[in-house]
């Protein structure tokens, strides 16, 4: 069985949007991967879609999704580090990744951020596999 991940932030338009990719490409044997946005805006930045396709991940078709969008009950709660508290989420285990929001800013440090994503998907996998 499948552990049900959700990553959550406030637009759901790029940081939670890049980690679901990476968790699709790098985890998806082992996760069922979500995401959502307390506020969604109304489309994936288009900055986090290049800076995926660049890595060889194609998030082109994801789009922004509310809470209730997802399952109630979550194995592995991630929070993009933009204050987002869930409570009525329920989880089993919670993580704030701290990651600065890159949107308005230029590409570089959506790169920066896609990069750092991918490091911790990595190691959150690892943790699961064990």
């Amino acid at each position: 069985m499948k552990i049900n991940v959700a990553f959550v932030c406030t637009g759901n338009s790029c940081r939670s949007q890049m980690a679901e990719g990476w968790a699709r490409y790098l985890a998806g044997d082992i996760f069922e991967i979500y995401s959502a946005g307390t506020h969604p805006t109304s489309e994936v930045n288009p900055n986090a879609v290049v800076a995926m396709r660049e890595a060889g991940v194609d998030i082109s078709g994801h789009y922004p999704k509310l809470l209730n969008d997802i399952p109630s009950e979550i194995d592995v709660l991630i929070t993009m580090g933009c204050g987002v508290e869930c409570p009525y989420l329920p989880n089993k285990y919670k993580e704030d990744w701290g990651l600065d929001d890159p949107v308005g800013k230029p590409i570089e440090e959506f790169r920066r951020v896609r990069d750092i994503i991918k490091e911790k998907v990595v190691e959150l996998a690892k943790k699961q596999r064990l």
